[in-house]
């Protein structure tokens, strides 16, 4: 019997506890989803009732993803320094705040700050969550957990949007943000009861009372109780992200980064002014709803293929054909007809394919940072790469304004994906393996365990 708490959650099968905590991350993430639309729904209403162009809407739709590109390199940092719960929780209480007084403001300055609050409380918890499917799966479902995971954010935008959608035909755009307090609050007690410290953070950082910690924890879990810890040499518990710039990852670690970056430039693109384009065409709001709502059942329809189809082919291949293929959709939504169908069709297959390549990075991402960098690894990838999320609907605004035509725009703002398939060429994934290992045998020195590439 294995005396180190992480082989046993690795080499066990996934109890009940787990699989529950797969699917707060699951919901966590939907809350991602849900957020990051909310002002695209709002956004038309807004737009009207503040009088706003589409350069200062543009400002609007990106305030709380500047937000997310922070708080997802800060805070990333932060649940490798204090935890992933408290990391979580802080995030939660964040998101509740910001989202409610949103619904007070009065002015662009007043919404702005509070939309990035809510960002700062989204991009921390990304980081977070991501550790938090990987460290409580076992080796054999580590990469389901993962893309699990990712699937929450359409799933998100879907349940999110039928109901939003149905809010809008009644209320003002406050009521997008009043049904995103509430989603938010039911999770907090739901964290706070059924999602314990991870076993992998503990045993790494081991805390005053770790090991009465540890032991409770693998209870709730069903899993079996250690007698002492395993020993971590002091100077890997105290290990910074600065091994992100070593010189063995510093390659990997602006490759992936990058290519996420340029790839939501084209995701956002279509989050963020699908509404907006589909009400100039002369449709009602809550009809640019439904159309929106629609590039999120693609979205989370695409996040299963892929996780399919990852096991029978090569995961960078299957990425870049995605990337490519969200090029060509967004390309084709913009020369859509004004027609209701097309437009559900088209955003959809657009939405497939982004959405994909998300799940694409996030499986990327965790095979090439070793766990001792988990959360602050992806949180500065997610986080730096959120920048595109920032600059993509800013970028669409300006282009808009200065008179380019629709299918124009969308064909260069899909580019970003091309773009990205173009760096993936370069990215070394058996490479990324080894560094890996290197850390795993590195582990078993120390006294810990090895695992598998994916984590």
């Amino acid at each position: 019997m294995s005396t180190d708490p992480r082989q046993i959650i690795e080499e066990s099968a996934m109890t009940r506890l787990q699989y529950m905590i797969i699917a707060l991350t699951v919901g966590l993430n939907a809350l991602d989803g849900f957020d990051v639309l909310a002002i695209s729904f709002a956004g038309p209403g807004i737009a009207a009732e503040w009088g706003l162009g589409n350069a200062g809407l543009g400002y609007v739709l990106a305030m709380e993803l500047i937000g997310m590109a922070v708080g997802s390199v800060l805070l990333g940092g932060v649940a490798d320094r204090i935890g992933r719960k408290p990391t979580i929780m802080g995030c939660l209480f964040a998101m509740v705040i910001g989202m409610f007084m949103v619904t007070t403001t009065s002015n662009l300055v007043e919404l702005s700050i509070w939309r990035v609050l809510t960002g700062l409380g989204i991009g921390g918890m990304l980081a977070a969550i991501n550790a938090v499917a990987a460290e409580f799966s076992n080796t054999r479902k580590r990469a389901f957990a993962i893309s699990t995971m990712a699937i929450g954010y359409p799933v998100g935008g879907v349940v999110g949007g039928m109901i939003v959608t149905q809010l809008m035909q009644h209320f003002d755009w406050r009521s997008v943000f009043y049904f995103g307090t509430a989603a938010t609050l039911c999770f907090i007690p739901l964290v706070h009861f059924f999602m314990p410290e991870s076993v992998h953070w503990q045993t790494r950082k081991q805390p005053e009372g770790a090991l009465a910690k540890i032991n409770a924890t693998m209870k709730r879990l069903g899993h079996s109780v250690i007698t002492a810890l395993p020993h971590i040499d002091a100077s890997e518990r105290k290990k910074s992200t600065s091994f992100l710039f070593s010189p063995t990852m510093i390659r990997t670690t602006v490759l992936v980064t990058a290519a996420y970056f340029l790839h939501v430039i084209t995701l956002y693109f279509i989050l963020k002014w699908t509404p907006k384009l589909v009400v100039d065409m002369g449709f009602a709001p809550y009809l640019a709803g439904e159309v929106l709502t629609w590039a999120s059942v693609g979205g989370a329809l695409g996040c299963i293929f892929f996780g399919v189809l990852t096991i029978r082919f090569d995961l960078k291949s299957l990425t870049i054909f995605t990337f490519v293929m969200a090029w060509v959709f967004t390309a084709i939504f913009g020369y859509a007809p004004a027609e209701l169908i097309s437009l559900k069709v088209y955003v959809a297959m657009a939405g497939f394919f982004t959405n994909a390549g998300i799940v694409g990075m996030y499986a990327i991402l965790a095979q090439v940072f070793p766990t001792h960098a988990r959360a602050s690894g992806t949180g500065f990838a997610i986080g730096i790469g959120r920048g595109g999320s920032v600059l993509s609907p800013i970028m669409a605004g300006y282009l808009l304004q200065g008179g380019l035509d629709v299918p124009m725009v969308a064909l260069i703002m899909g580019s970003g994906s091309v773009i990205a398939a173009v760096l993936l060429l370069g990215l070394k994934l058996d490479k990324g393996k080894a560094e890996g290992a290197q850390g795993d045998k590195k582990r078993e020195v120390d006294g810990s365990v090895g695992s598998s590439a994916v984590s």
